[in-house]
């Protein structure tokens, strides 16, 4: 065989031969369904392997270089291997992982996040933001003896039954504006469950007002989001937060605010930003400092219903790994390095990321928006930016254009989520900035 065929046939057996990244999908859907656990990876044909990452940028099995602006959903607020967390975690590693008793550790980060958090007297930790809303909705209710809950339309807060109805509505599913229908995201999804939660449309005051009005008697709480991700990234207004407080302290609900994504937005949480004092916060991602963590803060007569000391127990809380060592120092080191300074310093970054991709969508002249606030910016292709879930809710055509912007992103070595989200780290600078917006300019150009 001569030089050049043995060259041939080795390039065919190559081309013949699958990526690391399918062999492992190959292996991944042998023994889990759909080859994951967790959906958010999957893209087509296969998904992403990481094999390391530091700072913004993580190495995937093929020795691809990626800029980060996904960061594992908005948790990893310093990006990746941290040296001030690789060093706690380290220091405790070799102290233990886990224990049936209590650590120093687990107070001092509870004194932290009371201290840093004004509208937090007491708090209790758990193992992930779909926990720690779910245990503020049982604390609701537990504290008013009612049943139901209120929530935005569209808004995701995790997998419990009740906090998930709606985040999946469609045109065909959603009713009407004026009393939106609970809709299940899981089959099977019991219709005693959807019947106890009530769907409230976003920054529409007076409607939302009206709708409560209708339940005042059986709500327990409502819980919102103020930056809702899957609203599409849009700021809630002042005055229809505020009216919802009030109409909560009015009528014996209580209000709660999931700030599992949305704490990175102030030094304090999204909620510093409105007059209204949330009676529990649900916490998690970022406050992990990359390991799996929840949390559930409030008001100490609120929190009261957690108390294992009192008589009877209104609401049994605990978990094997809850408040483990590991997530408390890591978690304690992550949110000391995210001070005032850090805070201030990436959101300006944020703002100018926002601000480019702006310049990026005229320079093209394309139909699409950016929203966002904090650190955190989304990508319509809508002309105009959305208001509420209904109006970010994408056509067919906008949901392909979508797809084709993310896959260019993706040849450019940059992640978004899935959703045309980004979500900065203070590993960050302006050149990661400039190349963002780039690409981004070069994919609205290819659309």
């Amino acid at each position: 065989m001569s030089a050049a065929n043995s060259s041939d046939v080795r390039k065919a057996v190559a081309a013949s031969e699958p990526s690391r990244s399918e062999a492992l999908y190959r292996r991944a859907l042998q023994v889990m369904p759909g080859g994951c656990s967790r959906n958010v990876i999957l893209r087509k044909p296969h998904p992403l392997y990481a094999v390391s990452g530091r700072g913004c940028h993580v190495i995937d099995v093929e020795g691809r270089t990626w800029l980060d602006f996904a960061n594992n959903m908005g948790s990893q607020i310093h990006g990746h291997a941290p040296a001030a967390v690789i060093a706690a975690v380290h220091r405790q590693l070799g102290d233990g992982t886990a224990f049936s008793m209590g650590t120093e550790a687990e107070i001092r980060y509870a004194e932290y996040m009371c201290q840093r958090m004004p509208n937090a007297d007491r708090i209790r930790f758990c193992n992930s933001g779909t926990e720690a809303v779910m245990c503020a909705i049982k604390a609701a209710r537990a504290f008013t003896g009612r049943p139901k809950i209120a929530k935005v339309e569209g808004a995701y807060h995790g997998l419990y039954d009740y906090a998930e109805v709606s985040q999946t509505a469609a045109p065909n599913t959603w009713g009407a504006v004026e009393r939106p229908a609970s809709v299940p995201v899981a089959s099977g999804t019991p219709a005693s469950a959807l019947a106890e939660v009530v769907v409230v449309p976003f920054n529409d005051t007076a409607r939302a007002l009206a709708i409560l009005e209708a339940h005042a008697a059986d709500l327990a709480g409502i819980v919102i989001d103020l930056i809702p991700h899957r609203v599409g990234v849009i700021p809630a207004e002042e005055g229809f937060v505020n009216a919802l407080g009030a109409w909560a302290a009015r009528n014996g609900a209580l209000l709660i605010c999931d700030e599992v994504i949305t704490f990175r937005t102030t030094y304090s949480g999204a909620q510093q930003c409105y007059a209204v004092r949330p009676d529990l916060t649900a916490l998690g991602k970022m406050i992990g400092g990359g390991f799996p963590v929840g949390a559930i803060a409030g008001r100490e007569e609120v929190m009261r219903v957690f108390d294992p000391l009192s008589s009877p127990v209104r609401l049994p809380h605990s978990g094997t790994f809850s408040a483990n060592p590991i997530t408390m120092v890591a978690g304690l080191a992550t949110m000391e390095q995210f001070d005032q300074q850090a805070v201030d310093r990436l959101n300006v970054l944020s703002d100018r990321a926002r601000s480019q991709l702006r310049e990026a969508i005229a320079t093209a002249k394309v139909a699409a928006c950016i929203t966002g606030a904090g650190s955190m910016f989304r990508i319509h292709m809508k002309e105009v930016p959305p208001q509420n879930y209904r109006s970010a809710y994408p056509t067919s055509v906008e949901a392909e254009r979508l797809g084709k912007l993310l896959a260019y992103m993706e040849d450019k070595g940059i992640l978004l989520i899935n959703t045309g989200t980004g979500m900065l780290s203070t590993a960050m600078g302006s050149a990661e900035i400039d190349r963002l917006s780039d690409a981004m300019l070069g994919a609205l150009r290819q659309l």
